[in-house]
This record gives C-alpha cells, structure tokens and sequence, in this order.
C-alpha cells in the first residue's frame, strides 16, 4: 500500500518529471515498487519517468487520464 506522501509524489511526476523538491525516501519507494523510473541526466539533475504500474495508480485515484 503506499503512502500519502507517495501518491502525492506519483501526481506530482506527473506534471513535473524534474523530482528534485521530492522527498527521496517517497522516489526510492515508488523506484523499488516499479511506480517510477529515474533516469539521471548529463547535468547532474533526475528525471522522473511514470511507468505502466504508476500510471494505473494514479488513473485508480482519478488522477491521470
């Protein structure tokens, strides 16, 4: 089950991939349940990529469309 904390993240990737004002215990988790993907980019910053499972949590919360 996830957190508060972690949805709200998950809806906050969704409109901002750039995770950098996000708490990293809330992304490990979403990372380690497959929720998320980071993918580190040459500038030194993450970017946040929604996958299949994390796009269907948030259409089961009427979040994504």
């Amino acid at each position: 089950m996830l957190s508060p904390h972690e949805i709200a993240a998950l809806m906050l990737l969704e409109t901002n991939p750039q995770p950098e004002n996000l708490d990293p215990g809330d992304l490990h988790a979403l990372c380690e349940r497959q929720l998320v993907l980071l993918e580190n980019l040459a500038s030194g910053h993450a970017y946040g990529h929604l996958t299949a499972q994390g796009c269907s949590i948030l259409r089961s919360v009427g979040r994504f469309h």
